[in-house]
């Protein structure tokens, strides 16, 4: 086990953009490996089984070890880099923004640019600059030097280089893909504290790939769980800033764990959501509810598999998630964990019954 802090650190600063999440793969299985049984899907999904009471119910816990990034297109003759999104990018967030690009001959630093101002008509300086018109300048004088010498080739996976970092209210942490690290972490402490107290079931945290390009190693691992319910450890888009009405995003910062009620992949489980709001009361953790219209969950695979599988999301609430750093309250984080862990020790047989019942 390792302290919080520590484990936030080194999960949120590994690379692992869709498609490339193995580091981040390779990561958990090694924290892990004395926690549980340790397998892999065929997509890369990591999952470690934690044999508790009895062999069923079998619990999934799903975070996505993905994040979004990019991808190297190509290389223009003037040793250029034009990129394609992996994952949903907002154009305005980019440009001026370091990246790592990460090759076969190491990483390679560039920085997002575009035509400059100075350059445009007046009537084009307000408008927003279309991705596809940006470019990774990684400082090479041809496209000989960024392929030869750099190694820079079209598939490389590239990512924002934003190191983790504790802001001047130390509770406010500061880094690059919480959405999904937060989640990922989250499985992996909530695995810890339940070997140290049991539980009347088999739990899995799973690690899932591709989430940011279409939820598709939630449905992989899904099938290799079988799950009976399921846990999506996710980030909860934060409402206290500027500009962001309460009917848009109720969620504050430092007000405990988001219950998802509804997002654009899926309606959970009613009995499911309710056993987690009477959790909160129970252990008088503080939560929240949240209705995300747009924008899905690994929770919109995995409930539909099979006969289906009474699912909940529950977020850390985050602002800034889909840029280049994002910012969480530790203490949301860790009570996220807390009710996870405290919906794991409720869900026996019985209890798990009861979700589907007439």
């Amino acid at each position: 086990m390792k302290p919080t802090l520590e484990l936030l650190k080194e999960i949120t600063e590994l690379d692992g953009p869709s498609g490339y999440e193995a580091p981040v793969g390779r990561y958990v299985a090694d924290i892990l490996a004395d926690t549980g049984e340790i397998t892999r899907d065929n997509l890369g999904s990591v999952i470690c089984r934690k044999p508790g009471a009895a062999d069923e119910p079998r619990i999934m816990i799903a975070g996505h070890m993905d994040e979004i990034g990019f991808m190297v297109k190509l290389v223009t003759k003037e040793g250029f880099v034009k990129f394609a999104p992996l994952g949903g990018w907002w154009s305005q967030v980019l440009l001026a923004q370091r990246v790592r690009i990460l090759t076969s001959k190491g990483v390679v630093t560039g920085v997002v640019g575009s035509k400059p101002p100075h350059l445009l008509r007046d009537n084009k300086r307000g408008e927003v600059v279309d991705m596809h018109d940006m470019f990774i300048d990684v400082g090479a004088t041809d496209k000989a030097q960024a392929e030869e010498q750099f190694g820079i080739l079209p598939g490389d996976p590239i990512v924002p280089d934003s190191p983790f970092a504790r802001m001047n209210d130390d509770q406010m942490l500061l880094a690059k893909a919480w959405d999904d690290r937060a989640g990922v972490a989250m499985f992996i402490e909530t695995l810890w504290q339940l070997a140290e107290g049991g539980h009347p079931n088999t739990v899995y945290g799973v690690g899932t790939v591709q989430e940011e390009v279409g939820l598709r190693g939630a449905q992989t691992a899904a099938d290799a769980v079988q799950p009976h319910v399921a846990l999506v450890a996710e980030t909860a888009i934060a409402g206290d800033m500027p500009g962001i009405e309460d009917h848009e995003s109720p969620v504050k910062m430092g007000q405990g764990p988001v219950i998802y009620v509804l997002d654009g992949s899926m309606i959970p489980n009613l009995r499911l959501r309710d056993l987690a709001i009477a959790t909160c009361r129970e252990a008088e953790l503080p939560y929240q509810t949240t209705v995300l219209e747009r924008g899905g969950t690994d929770g919109g695979r995995i409930h539909v598999y099979a006969r289906g599988v009474p699912s909940l999301v529950i977020g850390v609430p985050t602002r800034h998630i889909h840029s280049h750093a994002a910012i969480m309250h530790l203490r949301d984080y860790e009570q996220c964990v807390q009710l996870m862990v405290a919906l794991c020790r409720k869900l026996d047989a019985a209890a798990v019954a009861t979700l589907t019942a007439e």
